[in-house]
């Protein structure tokens, strides 16, 4: 307050003053928050040592981690469990529980009696969605429809972005933001509150939503660490941030239902020719849904998801089924989870557009996020569900490819159209979609 009695003293005397320092006065007196300046410091994972630890659920742990094709070792859990009860030293103690947190952390979840064991080949149909359309011609890709329209660029894209990314032109970015609003229209209403989340997160708050973000076989893009005291990493998806809003809370209403509009970075590479062009990139635009709910309460959220997914895409007029995944698919995280996938009619395949998973409580654990239970003191560690509303890029090659017609028009669905003006058809873009470039001197 003295500072700004200061300040107007001097405006009503006009004396010249450098205004740095007064403000410099202000902020002497005035430090920063000591939570601004810290570095960031997890949760302590909160496991379930009295079901992990049990030798009696040793077996059955263990063929879990096997029916998932997961790297935990449930016997090593254990033994430094057992170690950790009979140790009197501090100090050995500390390191022990480090090292018990570490090996708990990489078992995977617990997994549901509906989900088929094995690999991606046992997956279940559980539903067959829309009509599939027949062409008396041979439809084209969205990468040949893109690039006579001049709606799609994803060659000599390298000199600005490096490989497997693209530009959207005209009504390609057009269609991109028509499918985000009709997206939130459509779920808004439903209980979710939208949230603009962050893009770079700790990975610490990464790795306990379950994504790797060390070794060979991680999706993650990692930062630089010159430039910030915690590892940092750029979001796969909204799901880790979303989780992370929760972090720490102990929350008194449930559920939460939260939705964003975010950019997902991941480094993942695939050789598979029917994955070239958009379907596989390594940054792509997604409205993403997540929830949490109370224990035992996973499954009612993660089928109130899977059917608002549904809805969205028959109202898009796409042919769809819908997958009860095996275990193999499942991550780490999930407990439960269903993958929708579309008729791509260009490559004559069935592509993945949407999932949705029930986590239960592995992520709340790892992030401690709890709720109260009737009035008690200690809370309950809280269920997560997320879902996969809308991704972009292959909600627009199925829309594009789905729609082609003979004479080479593409037809925009008609629940997209009031979101881009009335427009009935894509039309050419005037702008210019490749790049030309000449050998020449170079002003000086």
């Amino acid at each position: 307050m003295r500072a700004f009695q200061i300040w107007k003293q001097i405006s009503k005397s006009n004396f010249t003053f450098c205004k740095s320092k007064v403000i410099t006065r202000f902020l002497s007196s005035h430090p920063v928050p000591e939570a601004w300046t810290r570095p960031f410091d997890p949760p302590s994972p909160e496991f379930d040592w009295l079901y992990l630890c049990d030798d009696k659920n040793g077996a059955a742990i263990e063929e879990n981690i096997v029916n998932r094709k997961g790297v935990g070792d449930i016997n090593q859990v254990i033994s430094l469990w057992k170690t950790f009860q009979k140790e009197k030293d501090v100090a050995k103690k500390e390191s022990l529980l480090q090292q018990l947190n570490e090996a708990a952390s990489k078992i995977p979840n617990r997994t549901s009696p509906a989900s088929p064991i094995g690999s991606e080949e046992q997956a279940e149909c559980k539903g067959l969605f829309g009509t599939k359309k027949e062409f008396t011609f041979k439809p084209q890709s969205v990468m040949e429809i893109g690039k006579r329209l001049n709606l799609l660029r994803t060659s000599d894209v390298g000199h600005t972005t490096g490989p497997r990314t693209y530009y959207f032109l005209s009504d390609f970015a057009k269609l991109e933001q028509a499918l985000i609003r009709y997206t939130l229209d459509n779920i808004l209403p439903q209980g979710f509150t939208l949230v603009s989340v962050p893009d770079i997160l700790n990975a610490s708050v990464v790795e306990a939503c379950g994504f790797r973000t060390t070794g060979d076989r991680n999706q993650v893009y990692k930062l630089e660490s010159n430039h910030h005291d915690n590892p940092l990493c750029l979001a796969g998806t909204a799901e880790i941030s979303l989780a992370g809003l929760y972090m720490n809370e102990t929350l008194t209403t449930l559920p939460k239902k939260v939705c964003a509009v975010s950019r997902c970075y991941r480094a993942e590479v695939s050789r598979l020719e029917e994955e070239q062009g958009i379907y596989r990139v390594h940054q792509f635009t997604k409205v993403e849904m997540f929830g949490v709910t109370q224990n035992q309460g996973g499954d009612d959220l993660l089928l109130e998801f899977l059917e608002i997914e549904k809805q969205l895409f028959q109202n898009l007029g796409l042919h769809f089924r819908v997958l009860e995944m095996p275990t193999q698919e499942l991550g780490a995280p999930a407990y439960r989870k269903f993958d929708i996938e579309t008729w791509m009619p260009a490559k004559e395949l069935w592509g993945e557009i949407s999932s949705a998973s029930n986590c239960t409580d592995y992520q709340s654990r790892r992030l401690n996020i709890k709720y109260r239970e009737n009035n008690k003191e200690d809370g309950v560690h809280a269920e997560t569900v997320n879902g996969t509303a809308c991704a972009v890029p292959r909600l627009i090659m199925a829309i594009v490819e789905n729609n082609q017609q003979e004479d080479g028009s593409v037809v925009i669905p008609e629940v997209l159209r009031p979101y881009m003006s009335g427009q009935t058809h894509l039309q050419r873009s005037p702008l210019r979609g490749k790049l030309t470039f000449s050998k020449g001197k170079h002003p000086r």
